[in-house]
């Protein structure tokens, strides 16, 4: 049973100020709605009233590359991303998160601004966000502001945002010239293609010969939110991969909190986890780490 329309109210945001006079006071940020129609459609999404900000492409869509970091604009579409140079070479996990997010209809639609607001424990851009140090731009009354993405999710469908705010941009450091980390990006689901995770990883490491320079870790449907394995990262850093391994391995076990829903058993995720992270490891020691989805 469909949702019955006339329950909903949507107001169509003229430019950037308009809609924050509008947003708060029950009044929702609308982005591509590709979440909400499938919600709409089952007739579980609750009467509610909607600042639709698709319009507002031209201010908050672009993506700018910048010296030393990449501002990618709130409605820019997963499309977007997947299909822009410097996006592809520098950062290409993100584009491949991007290319497995659903079908290309909702690859056209559905905007990185509300995969992050949005905050489903399984989106499949955040883990490549942590794994790149993100930031989240948001907008409102009170001005602008920038927040680390790896404390953006506060709990199950809570971030940061406040209610009267807009995620304007995702900002993402560029790598240095000519250090560029070792990037692997995972995503296990029930089909190849057009699947929501069942687990999601992704990791950036850099090593100083044998030893682990620097490690960012992501994760998707192991926990309530989306989540920055900061614990199971710091396992690993500073010492030799191969020593580091069975700790790390070990570490995430005790990091992640996967349960049981209608895609997966929580067991099943968790092993698929620990494999997962195990096999990345293990890659990169025998020096075969390409980029890769499955």
């Amino acid at each position: 049973m469909r949702g019955w329309l006339p329950d909903f109210t949507v107001h169509v945001a003229r430019d950037t100020v308009d809609a924050l006079a509008r947003l708060g006071d029950g009044w929702l940020p609308l982005a591509g709605g590709t979440d909400i129609m499938v919600v709409l459609a089952a007739g579980q999404l609750k009467p509610a009233r909607y600042v639709s900000i698709w319009g507002l492409s031209a201010a908050l869509r672009p993506i700018e590359v910048r010296d030393h970091e990449i501002a990618i604009g709130g409605l820019a579409t997963y499309t977007d991303i997947a299909e822009h140079p410097v996006l592809t070479h520098e950062l290409p996990m993100l584009g491949l998160a991007a290319r497995v997010s659903g079908a290309a209809a909702i690859q056209n639609r559905g905007t990185i601004g509300g995969n992050v607001a949005n905050a489903s424990p399984a989106a499949d851009t955040p883990p490549a966000l942590f794994a790149y140090g993100a930031s989240i731009e948001l907008v409102g009354p009170a001005g602008r502001r920038r927040v680390p993405y790896a404390d953006f999710h506060t709990g199950y469908k809570t971030t940061l945002r406040d209610p009267g705010e807009l995620v304007v941009a995702v900002v993402i450091p560029r790598p240095v010239p000519g250090r560029a980390p070792i990037q692997l990006y995972r995503k296990v689901g029930t089909r190849k293609a057009q699947a929501i995770a069942k687990v999601g990883l992704a990791v950036t490491m850099e090593m100083d010969g044998d030893t682990v320079a620097g490690c960012a870790l992501g994760m998707s449907s192991v926990a309530p939110v989306p989540l920055a394995c900061l614990r199971t990262a710091a396992a690993l850093c500073g010492r030799p991969l191969r020593d580091g391994i069975d700790d790390a391995v070990r570490a995430l076990a005790a990091e992640i909190h996967p349960i049981d829903d209608v895609r997966s058993t929580g067991e099943y995720r968790r092993k698929v986890a620990e494999n997962l992270w195990r096999d990345v490891l293990e890659s990169t020691l025998a020096g075969r780490s390409p980029v890769a989805a499955v």
